[in-house]
């Protein structure tokens, strides 16, 4: 079963990654497995395809399998089930982007996707496996559901309405704002054109729980509108632009000026996008990646569903920005600019360094296993060099 096999692989990586070379089987559905179940052909699970010292894959192009591998892993320990599932179709980027934010506090509810109003077999493999214990912040639900997709018998449900996507991800705004009651809102706002520039924002929304909300080049829709006036309420929305003026333009900044504060965040193509917006904090908003020590997880631009796929991965375990490739085969000169300036060193031993760590999204037609392997070296804790000397480390 594609799932399973996606989850057998994706967390014996991660064992191996650590320096555990253990293999457990178990035909038990209800626990993770730690290798392929048996079949006619052998997996290769050795390095690099799959993880490396300081890099673990996931190893799917399918939307549905990296959301489904990611929340097995994410909440891999049955004593710590999610507090709910949101179930979201995937047909439409803007929708699965914003519903990544449920991941966030207080609702603590992974993406799996759905077919419409069919659960394919990796989410519903991966539901039974979850056990979802029901959120306080959903009224007890164990799914909430994103429009008129599958229903799932024996579970309960809280459901958001159906609608245009943008009417969706109004009311996932209000569902969020609703959970937290008297709290100041923090918004992103991205584009709904281009999910390139938008991609970065379902991983920090998955860490924050803060809405993301859409708009175009030059307008601002009457749904987001409609949310902004929502959420202001009282207090005044803080809202981070995240994209350059050629995307949003300043046309809209200025509208969306009535509702709040406006920040500005982004590059010029997608990668230096998603590189400033990994390197941004102002106050309590930002992921501030500047440095070294840190989660990061590297897909490849003009996939949003995948990032809000494997948008868990920031919110949990080493945390981490997503950061964006444009080739299978090369490691763009700014993010292997952003990589040099955060890698890890230290003076005496590594036992005392901190380090970085890094998820790959996709298969090795989307991120090849060389870019992984150098990806693997920008991550590696190195000495610290004397200035001027950079063959000798300090002393």
């Amino acid at each position: 079963m594609p799932s399973l096999r996606l989850v057998a692989l994706l967390l014996l990586a991660a064992l191996v990654a650590v320096g555990c070379g253990r293999e457990v089987q178990t035909s038990d559905p209800e626990q993770p497995a730690l290798i392929a179940p048996p079949g006619k052909e052998r997996v290769n699970l050795g390095f690099p395809e799959l993880a490396t010292k300081n890099t673990t894959r996931v190893p799917s192009s399918d939307h549905r399998e990296i959301a489904a591998a990611v929340a097995r892993v994410v909440f891999a320990d049955p004593a710590r089930p999610p507090d709910a599932v949101t179930l979201v179709d995937g047909s439409d980027w803007r929708v699965a982007i914003a519903a990544a934010a449920l991941m966030g506090p207080p609702f603590k509810s992974p993406i799996l996707f759905a077919d419409k109003t069919s659960l394919p077999e990796p989410s519903r493999t991966a539901l039974s496996a979850l056990k979802p214990a029901g959120s306080d912040a959903a009224g007890k639900a164990q799914i909430i559901r994103i429009g008129n997709v599958a229903k799932p018998a024996g579970y309960k449900t809280s459901d958001v309405p159906a609608g245009s996507p943008l009417a969706m991800t109004r009311s996932i705004a209000g569902l969020i704002r609703a959970g937290k009651p008297g709290a100041a809102a923090k918004i992103i706002v991205t584009s709904a054109q281009d999910g390139s520039f938008a991609a970065p924002a379902a991983g920090y929304a998955a860490l924050s729980g803060n809405p993301v909300l859409f708009v175009n080049r030059n307008t601002v829709p009457p749904e987001t509108r409609a949310a902004l006036a929502s959420l202001s309420g009282l207090a005044r929305a803080r809202m981070f632009v995240l994209g350059p003026s050629g995307v949003i333009s300043p046309k809209v900044t200025r509208e969306l000026r009535r509702f709040g504060t406006v920040r500005r965040v982004g590059g010029q193509d997608p990668i230096t996008n998603a590189i400033a917006f990994a390197r941004y904090r102002v106050g309590e908003f930002g992921w501030g990646v500047s440095n070294s020590g840190h989660g990061m997880v590297f897909g490849r631009a003009g996939e949003p569903l995948q990032a809000a796929a494997a948008a868990p991965l920031s919110s949990a375990g080493s945390y981490g920005p997503l950061l964006l490739l444009d080739s299978a085969s090369a490691l763009p000169d700014a993010l292997q600019g952003q990589l040099l300036d955060t890698q890890p060193a230290y003076r005496t031993t590594p036992v005392a360094a901190v380090y970085n760590r890094g998820w790959i999204v996709g298969d090795r037609a989307a991120i090849s296993v060389p870019v992984q392997t150098r990806i693997d070296a920008l991550l590696e804790v190195a000495p610290e060099q004397l200035p001027g000397n950079l063959d000798s480390p300090t002393r």
